[in-house]
């Protein structure tokens, strides 16, 4: 027997409590059901209510919430179960569905969502952006400078007209210039060298001039700088001189625009003094790699040059003679309306003439090598001329100098040469040349 603080005792043996009276003092828990028998003014306990001793091994039971008995309607505190012990299988069973997980999905829910994944309408997804989204101030954006263009970017642009040239004083004026060329080339790589510098740093001024006429801001001394310090480095270093050159000018040109004003365009600025390094610096300054000592062996590098410029004029002439007394078809009539197929296939056949019979007369040429090296400039030659006449037209100007009296500029000379010379320079790698 032992005794428990009420005084009274407990058997071990046979679990029970001895009687108590009713009229003892107790622990009274309110709202709680007596779990005995009562019966004769007496209470009754019953062992198996109890909780086992915190001596004794786990049951292994599980408490759950299931509710036993309907709930009251008076009492709001009815609705919600009491803990309980699971006593069999049936209460997970019978309480499991009382839980309707639908209550998760949404209306367009897929099968292959999970319960902790929600959907939300597009309405509350657009008001959350708005809500957490920092608003973002507008850029201030600069207009341009360069002249408004209508939906056609070549109506109302400048179209040379034939009967504006004076065909003598042009005819002149050729004939002037391959004879100071020719003079300049019997002296030597270095003074065609210089020569070469002049046209292209001409050339590029030039061309800056007319796109500053077009309303554009390119930065012209930087760029004719460039163009010079490019031919000095091909002549000295080969190509490899183009990159380091290359980069420099877009680095300083960032400098240049750097505190440019609001009412210029860095963008258009800048472009356009690229765009003018390349056509002419770049493009240019293959003419110095034939003059270059370590190009060619023995300097026939000059013969080739000079071979790429005679083949260029007898193009550029036989177009424009042919073209003016017989041209009836254009060859472009939105670039170039004056540009005829006529002139273009008459060019094609003065050059291959040239080709044959003149170049052959200079010790490194043969009369196949001069055949294939017209054949190749009579379809670049022509192009080049277009790609000047596609920027004139683009730009509105008429020709882009008047240094040459009846041709216009030195770039409206040397615009079809620009893209013979990289073609005649690599044509003498494939060919063995040299």
């Amino acid at each position: 027997m032992k005794s428990d603080d009420d005084g009274s005792e407990f058997d071990e043996a046979t679990g029970e409590m001895p009687v108590v009276s009713s009229t003892d003092s107790r622990v009274t828990i309110t709202g709680a059901d007596i779990a005995a028998d009562v019966a004769d003014d007496t209470v009754v306990i019953d062992p198996t209510t109890l909780l086992p001793h915190w001596t004794d091994a786990p049951t292994g039971q599980v408490p759950i919430v299931v509710a036993r008995e309907a709930a009251d309607s008076s009492d709001p505190w009815s609705a919600i179960p009491a803990p309980a012990w699971r006593e069999g299988e049936a209460d997970w069973v019978a309480h499991e569905d009382q839980f309707d997980t639908s209550i998760l999905a949404s209306e367009q829910r897929e099968d292959t969502a999970r319960p902790w994944e929600f959907t939300l309408p597009e309405d509350a997804v657009a008001e959350e952006e708005v809500l957490f989204e920092a608003p973002r101030p507008e850029p201030d954006r600069i207009q341009r400078t360069r002249r408004s263009i209508s939906s056609n970017p070549l109506a109302g642009r400048a179209v040379r007209q034939t009967n504006d040239r004076n065909f003598s004083r042009a005819t002149l004026t050729g004939v002037l210039l391959a004879a100071v060329v020719s003079v300049v080339f019997l002296w030597g790589a270095k003074p065609v060298a210089v020569m070469v510098l002049l046209v292209l740093g001409l050339a590029g001024a030039e061309a800056y001039a007319g796109f500053r006429a077009a309303g554009a801001h390119p930065a012209s001394v930087l760029g004719i700088v460039a163009i010079l310090t490019l031919g000095v480095a091909v002549y000295n270093k080969g190509l490899p001189a183009v990159g380091a050159v290359s980069v420099l000018l877009v680095i300083f040109g960032f400098i240049w625009y750097l505190n440019a004003g609001r009412s210029v365009d860095v963008l258009d600025g800048l472009g356009a003094t690229i765009f003018v390094y390349v056509w002419i610096g770049i493009i240019g300054s293959y003419a110095l790699l034939f003059v270059a000592p370590r190009s060619f062996v023995d300097g026939h590098g000059l013969s080739y040059l000079f071979g790429a410029m005679l083949l260029t004029v007898a193009n550029d002439s036989g177009a424009f003679i042919i073209g003016r007394q017989f041209g009836k078809r254009p060859l472009n009539k939105l670039l170039s309306p004056n540009k005829t197929v006529e002139g273009a296939a008459a060019g094609t056949v003065v050059t291959l003439i040239v080709g044959a019979l003149l170049l052959p007369i200079m010790s490194v040429w043969t009369r196949k090598a001069g055949l294939e090296a017209a054949v190749a400039l009579s379809i670049v030659v022509p192009l080049g001329d277009l790609f000047e006449s596609m920027v004139k037209r683009t730009i509105g100007v008429k020709d882009l100098g008047r240094l040459l009296p009846g041709h216009g500029g030195i770039l409206d000379r040397i615009d079809g040469l620009l893209f013979a010379l990289p073609v005649m320079y690599y044509l003498c790698h494939v060919l063995k040349l040299g």
